[in-house]
């Protein structure tokens, strides 16, 4: 299509090695669809990356260059929103890449649709350059998609949530913005807006390409680590209950299921020794599940597996972990 309305892309940058974050920016900058303004946002980096952005803004018109004390993504995504012109906003993680065609694609689909939102299909790719098993499976076809389905592909740990394999409209970031300090914050506000729109598209064409870079946000280095991601995954999964009950009723033991799926993988990534008395979370976790024992056997969205899991950590929960953790080989 020709070139229509103005896509805002947002790029947070935080000491990023500075090969990939060329490669992030020329991916955008060779994009197919030309009206575009690039944001590339310097969230506090001490290793140069400012300095890459402020080159990049003098060889490109399209390109702005902000720097800001580091306070994580989400706050950078958040000044990129208030200063975005565009009628949609895109948003891209500077170690990952796009094809050249992936904005075109989306640009056409929500004119085509009439859609407040698309999303594109995405792979991952390790440090060595090979690619990993989808986490999310594209769809066949392009397909437009209510609101209360795509719920249930989230809450059934198929649909994507993030926001840099879609563009939205930026009527939709008037009301809500990115939560800062956590680390699911797209799974938050996607689950939030997907209460204010009627419909998205979906495509099938895999034109994000997620760099798996060890030592980001949500990535183990090694068997000790422990990211607060997983604290904030049974959180929203308690904030996205509340949702479904209010405005997608008859998904309730759906959400049911994503909540005990969610300490089922809060309670198989705690280390061992942070699973005490003391620590309040983990036994606010347990407690949940000993209170919701039949509610989980009885759950048709769980596998059977699951339950078993689930069973166990209720009732032995350091014991359960501990032969995980042999079984695993960690």
């Amino acid at each position: 299509m020709k070139d229509g309305f103005k896509i805002s892309v947002i790029v947070p940058v935080y000491n990023i090695k500075r090969e990939y974050l060329e490669r992030c920016i020329r991916s955008i900058c060779n994009q197919t669809y030309q009206n575009l303004e690039i944001f590339l946002v310097d969230d506090g980096s001490t290793d140069g990356s400012g300095t890459v952005c402020d080159m990049f803004a003098k060889e490109d018109s399209r390109i702005r260059a902000f720097h800001k004390e580091n306070g994580g993504s989400s706050s950078a995504r958040n000044l990129g929103i208030q200063n975005a012109t565009g009628e949609y906003l895109g948003f891209i993680d500077s170690d990952d890449f796009i094809e050249p065609d992936m904005y075109e694609l989306l640009a056409a689909a929500v004119v085509k649709y009439d859609a407040p939102m698309a999303q594109i299909s995405r792979d991952e790719i390790d440090e060595a350059g090979n690619r990993m098993p989808d986490v999310c499976v594209p769809p066949e076809t392009e397909s437009k998609i209510v609101s209360e389905d795509m719920m249930r592909e989230l809450l059934m740990h198929r649909g994507d949530c993030s926001f840099c394999t879609r563009i939205t409209h930026k009527a939709l970031f008037v009301e809500r913005k990115f939560p800062v300090g956590e680390l699911n914050e797209d799974f938050f506000l996607l689950s939030h807006m997907l209460t204010d729109i009627t419909h998205l598209v979906i495509l099938p064409k895999q034109c994000y390409h997620v760099f798996y870079r060890l030592g980001s946000n949500s990535r183990k280095e090694n068997k000790d680590d422990f990211s607060r991601v997983f604290t904030d995954i049974v959180n929203n999964a308690d904030m996205v209950t509340e949702l479904v009950c209010k405005h997608y009723p008859k998904l309730y033991p759906v959400a049911l299921r994503f909540g005990f799926y969610q300490r089922l993988d809060y309670l198989l990534h705690i280390p061992i020794g942070q699973m005490t008395k003391e620590n309040v979370f983990y036994q606010r976790v347990v407690k949940y599940l000993r209170k919701n024992l039949m509610k989980i056997l009885t759950n048709g969205h769980l596998t059977g597996k699951n339950k078993v899991y689930l069973g166990f950590l209720a009732v032995a929960p350091k014991g359960t972990r501990s032969l995980h953790a042999k079984l695993r080989g960690m």
